[in-house]
């Protein structure tokens, strides 16, 4: 009897032992990769800093024009978000997202480009990022969703508008997990410039690569916290899956020495549409992000034959 009591005593410990781990693995992990305080968000962010400054990318940008405010409320779970709309009464608009951790203001360069191009811009802040609420980011997978409402904003403003989706890092997999959803005709192409295939492969490669980490069982234990704890599943959040079931035309944009997001994603995603549907430009010697400014003739060159081809001039 008294032996069985041990085993059982036995048992139950090591079971609360496991709970415990769990809690604390899942949470910890939480905390420093998708909190709104994220410790791997202020990593991102003091990097991309850096490379913004090499680059001369000029933040103040933002502030020669009267970009318009605009919130919406998500259907799914109540949040407010922002975006930036300025319109010059074009008939073309570019919904511009930015990427993990970043600010919509460090897409200054593309949305300097598509306003010379005559396009009217929207750029939106995406949940648990700058002035848009959210206590947990999306990995794209549940900014897809808030896109599409977006969208369907922007064309009750201009039923006319032609559309295009342009994503950098993670909002390229935003772009990308939309792509596969029900979209109004309005959106006629979609840019992807270094995004990741699929979540949970790119925590994969981040745990391994940057945090020195084994991705067993620290993430298979983070993914069970999230499932449990937010309803949210990080191999469920996967672009190429979506992209199967994309009709539209898509430029996948990479450069071929991204450490964060490896330049394989965009293989990946790429092939998930028939060949026709697709444009590939890799940009040599582009590390992440960084693909436009490091060879701007060129990328705007890729733009341009991928824009003229599918949208309209009106």
């Amino acid at each position: 009897m008294k032996i069985l009591s041990i085993v059982i005593l036995s048992i139950v410990g090591l079971i609360l032992l496991c709970m415990i781990a769990y809690l604390i693995i899942g949470s910890v992990c939480f905390k420093i990769a998708l909190s709104r305080k994220s410790t791997a968000k202020r990593i991102v962010n003091k990097t991309m800093a850096k490379s913004l400054q090499n680059y001369k990318i000029d933040l103040c940008w933002w502030d020669k024009f009267e970009f318009e405010t605009l919130t919406l409320i998500t259907k799914k779970d109540g949040l407010k978000l922002v975006g930036h709309y300025f319109s010059g009464g074009n008939q073309k608009l570019a919904i511009i997202v930015h990427g993990y951790g970043a600010d919509y203001r460090e897409m200054q360069k593309y949305a300097k480009y598509f306003l010379e191009k005559n396009y009217d811009i929207l750029a939106v802040e995406n949940r648990a990022h700058g002035n848009s609420e959210g206590k947990m980011m999306g990995m794209g997978w549940l900014d897809r969703l808030d896109l599409l409402q977006w969208i369907d904003l922007m064309v009750e403003k201009n039923p006319n508008y032609q559309i295009v989706l342009m994503g950098l890092s993670m909002g390229a997999s935003t772009v990308c997990m939309a792509s596969g959803e029900n979209l109004p005709s309005n959106v006629k192409a979609i840019i992807s410039d270094c995004g990741y295939a699929n979540a949970y492969e790119e925590f994969k490669y981040v745990f391994k690569s940057k945090a020195h980490l084994p991705a067993w069982p620290i993430l298979n234990v983070f993914n069970m916290y999230l499932k449990s704890a937010y309803k949210f599943d990080l191999k469920q959040a996967d672009a190429t899956a979506q992209l199967k079931k994309c009709k539209l035309p898509v430029l996948f944009i990479h450069g071929d020495s991204d450490k964060f997001v490896p330049v394989e994603n965009v293989y990946k995603l790429s092939s998930a549409i028939s060949e026709d549907k697709r444009q590939v430009y890799i940009a040599p010697g582009a590390d992440h992000a960084m693909s436009y400014p490091i060879d701007e003739m060129a990328y705007e060159m890729e733009l341009k034959k991928f824009l003229n081809k599918y949208l309209k001039n009106k």
